[in-house]
């Protein structure tokens, strides 16, 4: 990965065009680390329910965010990720359990400050 200096800011170097790390243009580095943090567990969720043999589609995930503001960085502090998912009602109980699968087996979970609580969520259309 490569970081570059322009006219816009730092953009991390992509073949489909590059991104920009800006919060008045593109997303800030806090923005890309929740959003990495909320694919990461949309994926691993993914494969917890396909490994759990469950039929489902996931209509959403939403990602939103907390800093902790009397910190002179104001670091993440907390991180709610609500997934909306299609699936049997008999399968909703066996959805609910895998979330607390899912910050063991993502390692962009695991690899953030433990100070950062990460909480996950499921909704049934």
């Amino acid at each position: 990965m490569e970081l570059i200096s322009s006219e816009n800011g730092f953009e991390l170097i992509h073949q489909s065009g590059n991104w920009v790390l800006k919060k008045e243009i593109g997303f800030s580095p806090v923005e890309m680390l929740v959003a990495s943090i909320g694919a990461c567990g949309a994926y691993v969720y993914e494969k917890i329910l396909t490994n759990s043999h469950i039929d489902f589609t996931i209509d959403k995930v939403e990602i939103s965010y907390e800093r902790a503001e009397e910190k002179q960085a104001k670091p993440l502090s907390h991180v709610l990720i609500t997934f909306s998912i299609r699936l049997p009602e008999e399968e909703q109980g066996k959805a609910k359990r895998a979330l607390k699968l899912i910050g063991k087996n993502c390692p962009v979970m695991q690899s953030l400050d433990p100070e950062i609580t990460v909480v996950e969520e499921v909704m049934f259309s």
